[in-house]
């Protein structure tokens, strides 16, 4: 069968469980929230801009700058990939989207040890939040990837996630009146057909407006001396010291420092270790590591771990002070990250570091989720 009869019988068996929205689908012109519209495209604007760069500030110093951000996508680019994000058309069998692991109400994670995709079965590592993505330089638990277009991916061909097929993608949105509209509109070219490209722009667009800079921790740093209360303060000043060492991994103000960390978290029960980034890297040195994720808006992200492993932030904070390497299985011999050591923190200083991390939880700029999708099928619950 040539290529272009087998995307037509692609589209033609997708028909079946496809319906028309029932109202017009438009796509907005305006930013997102804290994005500026300047010559057409939206560009971030924080009151972190006043401050200097990272290096310059310190580990930990609240006066501190951002990274570098990934902006400058039109409001219908970024529109579209909310709609995109939302829509279980994108999986193989119409029921998974996006939003499936990675949801709003769940801080853009999805309160499970472990997703599970269109196979009905886990698959390996925990969903991690999309808050800030923006800010991000690597993707995915053990940084394989290097954009969020090379991010959008995996989930969308992952046989045990969405597992679609590039073809198949395609070909399911060119059959859908309303999305070759849309794509149109967002992208000139998208006119005689949409290309896979513009699926992974569109949905990078969307991933890059998911902003959470206006948590109570931002207005203490911005100069509000009132805005943590006695204990959250104390929380901050262990979080921020030289013998929890926290702050050196989890770097204010994105809370994380973006790279890889061997740590010896350990496994879930009766699951061997994983390698981490150590298996896409090959380096001895990397195995067990995984990316340091950002603690933004980490009360709403439960559980913790690369799987799930800790159901409470009070559980994650008590594994860091049980000592260097003491949870990694017999026969290994990782090379633990030289922060890993044993702080000894007490109860109540490990309570106190939990207070000072619901600081960091703002949803104001949480998007609203589509009233209507393009394709016709119903939000994914």
């Amino acid at each position: 069968m040539r290529v272009g009869a087998r995307l037509l019988a692609v589209v033609a068996a997708s028909a079946t469980w496809m319906a028309p929205p029932s109202r017009a689908v438009t796509l907005s012109e305006q930013c997102p929230a804290s994005f500026e519209k300047r010559d057409g495209r939206c560009r971030l604007h924080t009151a972190y801009e006043q401050y200097a760069s990272l290096r310059d500030a310190g580990v930990g110093g609240l006066k501190t700058g951002l990274p570098a951000f990934r902006d400058g996508f039109t409001p219908r680019e970024i529109d579209l990939g909310r709609y995109l994000f939302f829509d279980p058309v994108l999986s193989a069998n119409g029921k998974v989207a996006c939003v499936s692991c990675h949801d709003p109400g769940h801080g853009f994670s999805d309160g499970r040890g472990r997703s599970s995709g269109v196979a009905g079965r886990e698959v390996r590592r925990n969903a991690p939040s999309l808050w800030n993505v923006g800010f991000l330089q690597r993707f995915f638990w053990d940084g394989r990837a290097h954009s969020l277009e090379e991010q959008v991916q995996g989930p969308l061909y992952g046989e045990a996630e969405m597992g679609t097929t590039p073809a198949r993608l395609v070909a399911t949105l060119n059959g859908i009146p309303a999305y070759r509209v849309l794509f149109a509109q967002a992208y000139p070219d998208a006119a005689p057909a949409i290309r896979n490209d513009h699926v992974y722009r569109a949905l990078a667009a969307f991933e890059s407006s998911l902003v959470s800079l206006n948590s109570r921790y931002d207005l203490y740093a911005h100069g509000v001396s009132d805005a943590l209360s006695p204990r959250e303060l104390e929380g901050l000043n262990v979080f921020r010291s030289f013998v929890a060492r926290c702050a050196e991994c989890h770097t204010p103000p994105l809370f994380t420092n973006q790279q890889i960390a061997v740590i010896g978290m350990p496994e879930p029960a009766g699951r061997p270790l994983d390698p981490g980034a150590g298996a896409i890297s090959n380096e001895p040195m990397l195995r067990g590591g995984f990316k340091i994720p950002s603690l933004r808006n980490v009360a709403l992200t439960a559980p913790y771990g690369h799987a799930g492993q800790f159901g409470t932030l009070r559980e994650t904070v008590q594994f860091y002070t049980g000592g260097r390497g003491h949870a990694v299985p017999a026969g290994e011999k990782l090379r633990i990250h030289w922060h890993i050591w044993e702080p000894k923190l007490s109860d109540q200083e490990l309570d106190r570091v939990v207070d000072f991390l619901g600081t960091l939880t703002d949803e104001s700029f949480r998007p609203e989720a589509p009233a209507v999708l393009p394709s016709g099928l119903a939000l994914p619950h």
